[in-house]
């Protein structure tokens, strides 16, 4: 299933300007892909996670969130 939003078949490109060390523009890359959370798709492929756990995992979060926000509402 293909969403608009994911840029699965995108090509992320760094070119190296002129007398730009190619340190430099690997830096460039790494923060473009931490921008387009790509290092997250990875881990999130490594190994198959069942809607049920998926489900379970995010519910977990969203009641640990939801409890940091009202510990630190009183203050």
């Amino acid at each position: 299933m293909n969403h608009p939003n994911e840029s699965e078949n995108q090509l992320i490109e760094v070119k190296l300007r002129k007398n730009e060390p190619v340190e430099k523009g690997l830096r460039r890359l790494k923060k473009q892909m931490l921008r387009e959370n790509i290092f997250v798709q990875l881990r999130q492929r490594r190994y198959y996670v069942k809607p049920s756990v998926s489900l379970r995992m995010k519910t977990k979060a969203a009641r640990f969130e939801a409890m940091l926000k009202q510990r630190h509402a009183d203050d």
